[in-house]
């Protein structure tokens, strides 16, 4: 059975954290705390900004060039959307522990060789910015990500979104694609063949699902895109207006 690609969120459930979150979306579970602004040592304090340090551990096992690698795409982005400049010389630690994969997430498969990083990382960077959102972090804006796989026979070609792990083998490229709550593509990550048309047409898709942009092209597929109210940044919104509203239930 294929793992949902519905989301699911929990905002704040660990409390020895300044913030926390977990996040769970076609069969991957992160969990994700943030400890900051913190004292950092003399020889890694930068003067004028903080410094912000990103951990990510797998399911199973010790991290690797996977984890690093996904680490150094996690630390660029949330630079970008962090204010810095309010914590000089101050740590920001983000630390995201991988639970679960999809059962066929497996040492065998071809995904889990260099190409494996991109099904999970929309998962790592919507935990990250929840978690952050947990902890109040001055941000300058948000972030949503998603995950999609182009296949093509040519004469057309169809954006499959949340694929599985089988539908990305089989596809000619996957992308991950993030975009601000501004409506701007902030991370693009892309591997695979496919032409400039070939990717106008998955950014147009990601927007869609991403910010509920009804700007979408009309000569592609749109599996998993029926639900066109829903799109990952109303989520993010009610996420956390459910939370609010909870915390301050007492008030009534």
């Amino acid at each position: 059975m294929a793992p949902s690609a519905e989301p699911t969120a929990i905002l704040s459930h660990l409390h020895r954290t300044d913030g926390s979150a977990t996040f769970a979306q076609n069969g991957y579970t992160v969990i994700g705390a943030v400890n900051g602004p913190l004292e950092i040592q003399r020889r890694d304090e930068l003067p004028e900004e903080a410094a912000i340090d990103v951990i990510v551990r797998p399911a199973a096992g010790v991290g690797g060039t996977r984890e690093r690698h996904l680490e150094s795409i996690l630390q660029s982005t949330l630079r970008q959307i962090i204010l810095i400049h309010n914590f000089p010389r101050t740590l920001i630690q983000i630390t995201l522990q991988i639970t679960s994969t999809p059962e066929n997430d497996t040492a065998g498969s071809k995904l889990m060789q260099a190409s494996s990083n991109l099904p999970i990382l929309p998962t790592l960077l919507q935990t990250a910015i929840l978690a952050l959102l947990s902890a109040s972090i001055p941000l300058s804006m948000t972030l949503t990500s998603t995950f999609l796989a182009l296949t093509s026979d040519g004469s057309s070609r169809s954006v499959i979104v949340n694929p599985t792990l089988l539908e990305s083998q089989a596809a000619s490229s996957v992308h991950v694609m993030a975009f601000t709550s501004h409506g701007d593509l902030l991370v693009a990550e892309s591997e695979g063949d496919f032409t400039l048309q070939d990717w106008e047409a998955v950014h147009d898709a990601a927007k869609a699902i991403c910010c509920d942009d009804s700007n979408t092209s009309g000569d592609m597929g749109d599996e998993g895109m029926g639900e066109k109210n829903g799109s990952l940044m109303m989520f993010v919104k009610s996420t956390l207006e459910d939370k609010i509203e909870s915390d301050l239930h007492w008030k009534d």
